[in-house]
């Protein structure tokens, strides 16, 4: 090779080394600038966007058992604002929706006590609905049923739903309801990043709710272990507004536990009304068997006074009865005439002495 063909080839080689540098350069260049743009998107994601809070309270006169579920609820959700116990009124949905508005609450969780044995819960969205009300049936609070499952306070929750929730309309509603409100937003300033238990919401063919709450042992495994709290809803209602509005939904099976308490007095009655029936049954036969007299022989001897006489004593004596009771009445009625006629005299000479005095007052005057 000559010197002029070894020069341009060692100046194609510092060429190709340059621009292989200066590929480098901006590969490193372009991927320093996906990592910020992916640090930066991170740091926008880890914002807390959803801002949804829940109220959560009570009405007066709640029972015990009522009170230490909404403490469970405060535990488990972290997004809950608790409020004052709330009195009866008729202004109700006004009063909780502008509550909540005060509280900065989107979703409201209101548990009503009725006869210090009932407990309804209200669940509503406040901006324009929709609400509904549900029969709270087998509470039962994390105390009371001491089970072995534990959760981090404040741990985001897995919901699980029942497949028949989309079957019907109204099962929709209801879903998109619990969803929303026992969600815990993300990023959630109380909450932290775990997710280690889960809340399931199974559904009955009666349509009845079960709320449990698991905690979730081995993943691959899919062990659970429950938690509690734990309690079944039965729905009544789905209202088109926030408390109040159209009725969307109208539950045809549901019956007020009043009726049920009726149905019981009822029953206790009818079978008391059977043992006092049975009772006097029981006294007509003792007294049919008390009235027959068997022939006795022997008896007729020790008799001094015939059965004929005997009749007849027994007629007089009903007679003189009869007699005294009828003087009795006469001898009252002279008296309540004489009391009649003795007050009648006396109105008559006090209207006459009234008369007297007033002709004197006249005659006076004049």
């Amino acid at each position: 090779m000559s010197d002029n063909e070894i020069d341009q080839n060692e100046n194609l080689m510092s060429v190709d080394s340059s621009d292989e540098d200066s590929n480098d350069s901006e590969d490193e260049e372009s991927s320093m600038k996906d990592q910020k743009d992916q640090v930066g998107n991170l740091k926008i994601n880890k914002k807390w966007t959803d801002r949804e809070r829940v109220l959560l309270l009570c009405s007066r006169g709640s029972v015990a058992r009522t009170r230490h579920l909404i403490n469970d609820l405060k535990r488990l959700m972290p997004h809950i604002r608790s409020e004052a116990k709330y009195g009866k009124s008729k202004s109700m949905a006004d009063d909780l929706n502008e509550m909540s508005e005060l509280a900065n609450c989107t979703k409201c969780l209101y548990f009503e006590s009725r006869k210090g044995r009932d407990v309804y819960l209200w669940m509503s969205h406040i901006d324009g609905g929709p609400s509904a009300k549900f029969l709270v049936r087998n509470l039962h609070s994390m105390n009371e049923l001491n089970m072995i499952g534990n959760c981090l306070k404040g741990s985001r929750p897995i919901l699980s739903f029942d497949p028949k929730f989309d079957e019907k309309p109204h099962l929709n509603i209801i879903k998109n309801l619990l969803f929303n409100i026992f969600k815990t937003p993300n990023h959630h300033p109380k909450s932290q990043p775990f997710i280690d238990h889960i809340f399931n919401f199974a559904l009955t063919v009666d349509e009845n709710i079960w709320f449990r709450n698991y905690q979730i042992i081995n993943e691959k495994e899919n062990e659970l272990q429950e938690i509690g709290p734990r309690f079944v809803l039965q729905l009544i209602r789905i209202f088109d507004g926030s408390f109040c509005g159209a009725v969307l939904y109208d539950n045809p099976e549901y019956l007020s536990p009043n009726h049920f308490r009726r149905q019981l007095k009822l029953q206790k009655a009818a079978e008391f009304n059977l043992k006092n029936q049975q009772k006097e049954e029981q006294k007509i036969k003792e007294k049919i068997i008390r009235e027959v007299k068997l022939d006795d022989p022997i008896g007729e001897i020790f008799n001094t006074k015939s059965e004929d006489n005997k009749n007849n004593d027994d007629d007089e004596n009903m007679e003189e009865e009869e007699v005294e009771k009828e003087e009795k009445k006469k001898k009252i009625k002279i008296k309540n005439n004489q009391e009649l006629n003795a007050a009648k005299t006396l109105r008559r000479k006090i209207l006459k002495g009234r008369i007297r005095k007033k002709k004197a007052k006249k005659t006076i005057k004049k």
